[in-house]
């Protein structure tokens, strides 16, 4: 086969969208940590795959070999993994099933007619490329793994980082880096994103300095007494992201407002949902009106779907919406309490809604003192009145199929 033919065929597969497809799915077949992945991880896999596989053709297309930027990409690729977790033996594995698949491709597109000099020159390059990378990659990561348990307070930051931005694909991904930092993650967890109450009157700079410090008090007095889990802290300035055992958030709203700070705790969500729960905390921050921030009182999952869904971007169903504000009161016993709520949210008096429903005032003031132990939320105030009403509608509605 002559130096053309194998242009032509590097031409065909490159331009051929079906290429790189198939050696994902070859990948994604036979190494389980590649299935995983999210919809971002999968795409920065096909851009490294697009660029490998033209790349490999081109050095079989012309008899060349590795050079000095293939390496510097390769020891980046390894480093980038040995951050985000993912294991190098699964990564090597991936390169030797995706360059197994490209021969395939290749016979494919000659129909099995390959001559001896083709052989030889895509055995060399293979075994070659394989070999290199096993030794580049290898050493990469275990250098960049050695740095990040060397400077423990950096790596446990740079692993925060890592799970609010979602470059861990799954629960697998996190406790083989977690194992390896010898931490443990708190679980279940409270995810606590929190300002100033006033971002506006920070520049910059001190509103970096001012996260750093109040990341660090925060650690300080929130980090429970016994040991277990680890908290971790990183910034987003003027924020302070916090990952904290849900026992140790009781106390974050006062340590908050002593700081003339205000935050929003995400409590329901998954370790492989960190990244949602941080999306879901950030966009609270950002549309909350100002009254929805009560001295003492954080934001948490309810306000955050809450103001998700009047923001037109709701990250949860209704029916998820309504319970996770109204808790026990959808359930079939409680109802009695849910009609109380509503009959006061319809009149703004408990009176009224007493005389509505033909109870005694006191007994509806019993039941909403139950409402609000319940939900944790005073119908009285507010913002918590329009969220509780929110979440009552929502309940309320019938079902589209009418059951």
């Amino acid at each position: 086969m002559t130096h053309r033919e194998r242009e032509r065929i590097r031409r065909e597969l490159v331009g051929d969208p079906r290429t790189i497809e198939a050696v994902i799915d070859a990948v994604g077949e036979q190494v389980p940590a590649y299935a995983a992945l999210d919809d971002s991880r999968m795409a920065e896999v096909r851009a490294i795959t697009g660029r490998a596989l033209n790349r490999v053709l081109y050095l079989w297309t012309t008899d060349g070999a590795l050079d000095a930027a293939d390496l510097r990409r390769l020891r980046g690729i390894a480093a980038a993994r040995a951050a985000d977790g993912r294991p190098v033996q699964a990564v090597l594995r991936a390169y030797r099933v995706a360059l197994t698949k490209v021969t395939e491709l290749i016979a494919g597109r000659t129909g099995g007619q390959v001559d001896g000099d083709d052989i030889f020159a895509l055995t060399r390059l293979l075994l070659t490329t394989l070999d290199t990378l096993s030794e580049v990659m290898a050493t990469a990561y275990a250098a960049t793994a050695e740095y990040l348990a060397s400077d423990r307070a950096r790596a446990l930051r740079d692993l925060l980082d890592d799970l609010i931005a979602g470059r861990h694909a799954s629960t697998g991904a996190i406790t083989d880096r977690t194992t390896r930092l010898g931490v443990q993650l708190p679980d279940p967890y409270c995810l606590l994103l929190a300002e100033p109450c006033r971002p506006d009157t920070f520049t910059d700079a001190s509103a970096h300095s001012v996260a750093e410090a109040t990341a660090a008090e925060l650690l300080d007095c929130l980090a429970p007494a016994e040991g277990g889990a680890t908290i971790l802290a990183t910034t987003r300035s003027p924020r302070v992201v916090l990952l904290l055992p849900v026992a140790a958030a009781a106390g974050a709203a006062a340590a908050l407002h002593a700081r003339e700070w205000r935050g929003c705790a995400i409590t329901r969500e998954s370790l492989d949902r960190i990244a949602a729960a941080y999306r879901l905390a950030a966009d609270a921050l950002d549309t909350a009106p100002a009254h929805a921030h009560q001295p003492e009182r954080m934001l948490t999952d309810a306000d955050a779907h809450v103001l998700s869904l009047l923001a037109g971007r709701a990250a949860a169903t209704t029916d998820q919406i309504a319970r996770v504000v109204l808790g026990p009161l959808t359930e079939p016993g409680q109802r009695h309490l849910l009609a109380a709520l509503g009959a006061y949210l319809d009149t703004g008096s408990a009176t009224a809604a007493a005389r509505g429903l033909h109870l005694h005032p006191q007994s509806m003031r019993y039941r909403l003192r139950r409402v609000g132990q319940l939900t944790g939320r005073d119908p009285r105030q507010p913002w918590q009145r329009l969220t509780l009403d929110i979440a009552r509608t929502l309940a309320n509605r019938p079902s589209p199929l009418g059951l």
